[in-house]
């Protein structure tokens, strides 16, 4: 008879491999992988870089890639034999679009104390299930990856989610998250919960000092964040340079980038000088801050379509002189970073149910601050891959990259709207919408 103690490591290893083994199949059925060779013939392609049509032209895409782009006919006789060929017919192609601002956990109630209902009466099973729902809807819009900036509350749902987007559990697009956000004590949401509730959920991780901010940083990090975002601002600066700069380093560190949500030209001073690698809005920057952001190689991602959709449902809400002044800083901060050549990135900061898979709107009112269609589609392609340092794999539509690509019916650099009526959408390979061809 065998001695079982003895040959424990061995069996130990065995189990260890089955169970390893087991996982991979579990994930490769649930993920609903890609045909292993699938031709993609389209009428044309928008080169994002150069800003041309490409006519006539097919991607060849092996698994979740792009194994060859080139004239449809020689890409179709190259084919491997068994090939399924997608024909597009007339439609447009880009690459699949980026949203680095989402915050897919958040489907916010309406009314005046929804962030707080929206923390009460939700459990974080719940959220993830929101945010799942959330996920689709951005996707089936053309978005095929985002930068999630907090979630607003859910704990680390939107590690769930990412994991699950990963394993074909749910469709969503792909993910970078920033879990929970880092703010100073009493300056984020809920702003209106009486004192004595002092366990009341937050928006937030809270923070005060150096070394608490420096804990949150290494937790998050620890329990799956891809990014760090802080809080620099509100109504006025918060977290202090110091609380900030040990945030970057620690997250810097950990090949981890911050983005920071800032408002105020102090606030986004503070933000830059710290290191962070975003501004998020940025509504009230002047021009030293963008020239500060500018020569630190700074992006911006500047939300305009949440204020845009906010005057649209209330716009007697937004004539007081205040208000107008606010709008105003917009555009002045826009026009003054195209005119400086700062980075821009999109961002759409969709948190309500009728704001996910309307992504695509923040584009339309960049042009109305007088960014180009091109420099727009850039800013959801190319810049943002880019932010999100995600150049070899996503923003282009390349050989060696996720064939990730979407098709629409009209021209992009004529009307950005047309970006709004995603016909088609392909994630690595899989058709996840097809309203082309049967």
């Amino acid at each position: 008879m065998i001695h079982l103690r003895s040959q424990q490591p061995r069996i130990f290893a065995i189990v260890l491999a089955l169970a390893a083994t087991s996982m991979a199949l579990a994930q490769t059925a649930s993920s609903g992988a890609p045909a292993a060779n699938v031709v993609v013939r389209v009428g044309r392609l928008l080169d994002v870089r150069s800003g041309q049509y490409l006519t006539n032209v097919a991607m060849s895409v092996a698994g979740e890639r792009i194994r060859a782009v080139g004239p449809a006919d020689d890409i179709v006789k190259a084919a491997p034999v068994g090939a399924q060929v997608i024909d597009l017919g007339a439609a447009t192609v880009l690459p699949g679009l980026i949203d680095c601002h989402t915050h897919l956990m958040a489907r916010i109630p309406d009314e005046r104390y929804g962030y707080e209902i929206n923390l009460l009466t939700k459990s974080q099973a719940h959220r993830a299930l929101e945010g799942a729902a959330n996920a689709r809807a951005t996707l089936e819009a053309g978005f095929t990856s985002v930068r999630d900036v907090e979630n607003e509350g859910s704990g680390y749902a939107d590690v769930a989610l990412r994991n699950a987007i990963r394993e074909g559990l749910v469709a969503g697009p792909r993910m970078q998250v920033a879990t929970r956000g880092i703010a100073a004590v009493g300056q984020y949401f809920p702003f209106r919960t009486s004192p004595d509730l002092a366990a009341f959920p937050t928006g937030a991780e809270m923070v005060s000092g150096v070394e608490e901010a420096r804990r949150a940083v290494r937790e998050q990090l620890g329990r799956g964040a891809d990014l760090i975002k802080i809080y620099a601002d509100w109504s006025q600066p918060t977290l202090t340079i110091p609380e900030m700069e040990v945030v970057v380093q620690e997250a810097h560190r950990a090949k981890r980038k911050v983005a920071a949500h800032a408002t105020t030209p102090e606030g986004i001073r503070n933000a830059v000088l710290a290191g962070v690698d975003s501004i998020e809005h940025g509504h009230g920057a002047d021009r030293g801050a963008l020239e500060l952001m500018k020569a630190r190689g700074v992006y911006l991602v500047p939300t305009l379509s949440v204020v845009d959709a906010m005057v649209a449902k209330e716009p007697g809400q937004w004539t007081s002189p205040q208000s107008r002044s606010f709008l105003e800083s917009i555009r002045q901060a826009m026009a003054i970073a195209k005119e400086l050549g700062v980075r821009i990135a999109d961002g759409s900061d969709p948190a309500a149910v009728d704001r996910h898979g309307r992504n695509a709107e923040e584009l339309e009112s960049m042009t109305r601050r007088g960014l180009s269609t091109l420099e727009a589609i850039r800013a959801a392609t190319t810049s943002a891959a880019d932010l999100m340092g995600w150049t070899d794999d996503v923003g282009s539509v390349d050989a060696g990259k996720f064939a990730d690509l979407i098709a629409v019916q009209g021209d992009p650099t004529a009307d950005i709207t047309v970006l709004q009526r995603v016909k088609f959408v392909m994630k690595g390979g899989r058709v996840v919408k097809n309203e082309l061809v049967p």
